[in-house]
C-alpha cells in the first residue's frame, strides 16, 4: 500500500516567506499555500537586522491557519531559510539583539584582515567556501572586532532556520546545510572546523551540535502545542539552507550532465557532487562547496540575482511611480538589446539604495552608453545577470573537464520570463524552468524522505517532476549573443 501523508513546508526568502501544505498521495505531490507574508527587515541607527520575532510570529500563524483550516493530521514540520546570519543565545538561553541582515556593511575590511591573519587560500583549503564579505565568518570577526557586546555575552549561535526551530522545540542544533554556508565547517568531516576558528579568534563553545538534513530536531514544545491548539508535530531537520531545499527538488530522471540555477533575489549557479572539489582552479573562480542533502556536496557560485531589479522596482515606488514586475519587463522588451551591461556582482549592487542611479553610474565609469528609461535599466540588468550566468557555466565546463547539456533553473525567479530565455540566449544551453516552489518542495521532499514516506532523493525527483510543471526554453539568437558577450568581458569577471 502506497504511503500517504501531509508536512507543513516554512520557506523564508529575503523579502518574503510562505507556509506551504504539501500532501503525497503515493504518487504524487500537491501544494496549497496556507500563509504568505512579507519580510521586512529594519534598518535602526545605521544597522539592517531581520524583524526575528516578527518572522516567528510568523511561523505560529502559519501553523494557527493550517490547523484551523482542518489539517491537524500534518506529520511533521520544516523550515528553510538563506544562509550564514544566526543569532547569539546567553546562558538562559535568550536571545541576544535581533540578527544582523547579510547585506549589513559591518563586515568591511574583514575578508582582508582574514588574510593577514591566516591567508584567503588557507581558509579555502580548510574550508571550501567563497568569499563573500558576507560570510558567518567575517560577520563574527567583524563583532569581535567593533566590541559587539552581544559577541561577548554570547554562550551559543544558531543560525536563522535553528532559531526557528529552537522557539518551537526548544532544542538548539545547528543544521549541516545552513552550518556550511559559515565558511567555519570542515567539508570532509562535515564537523567544525575549531583551528580556523581558534586561528581568526572566534570562540569553539558557542556551536551547536551539528544535525543532518531527515533528522528530527524536537515536538513542537507544549507552551506552542497550548498557544496555537495542535498537537506534538515533529519539528525536521530538512535542507534548512533554502539552496540545498531548491537543489532537491531539481526534476532530473535521467543522467545527464546539467547546471542548476535557484533563482530570486540571488541566482546559485553549480553542479551537484557527491564530494567537495578544492583545488587550484575552484580557488581561482571562487567556487564554493556547500553542504546539501543526502550527503551531496553544492558546488557552486553566488550571483546577485533578481535583487537588482527588486530593487530598482523599490526606488521607482519611492519615487512615486507604481510599475508593477509586468509592466518593468515590457518596457525591457521595448528597448534596445545590448548597448550596455552591468557586472551584477560589482559591489555597489550588493547594498540598499538607489538602484537605477547605481547603475547608471557604472555604465558611464565604464565608457558605455547611460541608460535613462526604466525599461532600458531593466534590460540592462537582465541581460547582464544571464551574462554573468553564461559566463559561470563556462568556468563550470572548464572546472568539470565536460560540457553542460542543459539548465535547470528552479523557484520563483523564473516567473521572470525574459531573464530566463536570456540565459538560455547567453549560454547556448536548453533551460528546463521548474518547478517554481522548488525550496518548499525540496523542504517537503527532505521531512517525507524522513517519515519513510520517499525512499531517496531519486525518487523525490521522480515524484517532483511528475508533480510539477516545467516549461522548456531553447536558446536563440547565439551569434548575437556570443558577440555581446565578448563586450560583457570587458567589464564583468568572475
Amino acid at each position: 500500500m502506497a504511503q500517504t501523508g501531509k508536512v507543513l513546508a516554512f520557506d523564508f526568502g529575503a523579502s518574503s516567506g510562505r507556509a506551504m501544505l504539501f500532501t503525497f498521495d503515493g504518487e504524487k505531490l500537491s501544494i496549497e499555500e496556507m500563509h504568505r507574508f512579507s519580510n521586512d527587515p529594519v534598518m535602526v541607527n545605521g544597522s539592517y537586522h531581520w524583524d526575528i520575532l516578527r518572522l516567528f510570529f510568523e511561523i505560529k500563524k502559519g501553523i494557527s491557519k493550517t490547523i484551523n483550516a482542518g489539517h491537524k493530521d500534518i506529520e511533521a514540520i520544516g523550515i528553510d531559510t538563506w544562509g550564514v546570519d544566526y543569532g547569539l543565545f546567553d546562558e538562559n538561553g535568550k536571545l541576544l539583539g535581533n540578527p544582523y541582515h547579510y547585506r549589513d556593511g559591518r563586515t568591511d575590511g574583514m575578508i582582508e584582515l582574514a588574510d593577514q591573519k591566516v591567508g584567503k587560500k588557507y581558509i579555502f583549503e580548510q574550508t571550501g567556501i567563497q568569499f563573500d564579505f558576507f560570510n558567518t565568518i567575517f560577520q563574527l570577526m567583524a563583532a569581535k572586532e567593533q566590541h559587539d557586546s552581544t559577541f561577548s555575552l554570547a554562550k551559543k549561535l544558531l543560525f536563522l532556520p535553528d532559531i526557528f526551530n529552537y522557539f518551537l522545540t526548544g532544542e538548539m542544533r545547528n543544521e549541516y546545510t545552513e552550518s556550511s554556508t559559515s565558511m567555519l565547517l570542515n567539508p570532509y568531516t562535515k564537523q567544525w572546523n575549531y583551528e580556523l576558528m581558534g586561528k581568526v579568534g572566534i570562540p569553539t563553545d558557542i556551536f551547536c551540535e551539528i544535525i543532518q538534513p531527515g533528522n528530527v530536531v524536537g515536538q513542537l514544545s507544549d507552551a506552542i502545542c497550548e498557544e496555537l491548539g495542535c498537537p506534538k508535530i515533529p519539528v525536521i531537520a530538512v535542507g534548512s539552507h533554502d539552496t540545498a531545499s531548491a537543489v532537491a527538488s531539481v526534476p532530473v530522471t535521467e543522467d545527464y550532465s546539467y547546471a542548476y540555477i535557484s533563482t530570486g533575489t540571488w541566482a546559485l549557479m553549480g553542479v551537484e557532487l557527491d564530494a567537495p572539489s578544492i583545488t587550484e582552479s575552484t580557488y581561482r573562480y571562487n567556487f564554493t562547496n556547500e553542504g546539501g542533502v543526502c550527503g551531496k556536496i553544492r558546488f557552486l557560485k553566488n550571483i546577485m540575482g533578481l535583487w537588482i531589479i527588486q530593487e530598482s522596482r523599490r526606488q521607482w515606488e519611492r519615487e512615486g511611480k507604481e510599475l508593477s514586475f509586468d509592466d518593468l519587463e515590457q518596457a525591457a522588451w521595448g528597448a534596445t538589446p545590448f548597448e550596455s551591461f552591468i557586472d551584477p556582482d560589482y559591489h555597489d549592487f550588493a547594498t540598499p539604495g538607489n538602484m537605477p542611479q547605481k547603475i547608471r553610474n557604472f555604465c558611464e565609469r565604464t565608457g558605455q552608453k547611460v541608460p535613462q528609461s526604466e525599461g532600458e535599466v531593466i534590460r540592462c540588468a537582465a541581460q547582464s545577470l544571464a551574462m554573468k550566468c553564461r559566463m559561470v557555466a563556462d568556468a563550470l565546463e572548464d572546472v568539470q573537464g565536460k560540457k553542460l547539456e542543459a539548465i535547470h533553473m528552479l523557484g520563483g525567479g523564473i516567473k521572470d520570463t525574459m531573464v530566463t530565455s536570456f540565459v538560455a540566449n547567453a549560454t547556448g544551453k536548453r533551460v528546463v524552468a521548474g518547478p517554481v516552489e522548488a525550496t518548499s518542495t525540496g523542504n517537503a521532499a527532505v521531512q517525507f524522505m524522513a517519515l519513510g514516506k520517499i525512499k531517496s532523493l531519486q525518487e523525490a525527483r521522480t515524484i517532483i517532476r511528475n508533480s510539477f510543471p516545467i516549461k522548456v526554453y531553447e536558446p536563440q539568437d547565439t551569434g548575437l549573443w556570443n558577440q555581446a558577450f565578448e563586450k560583457f568581458k570587458t567589464i564583468a569577471s568572475l
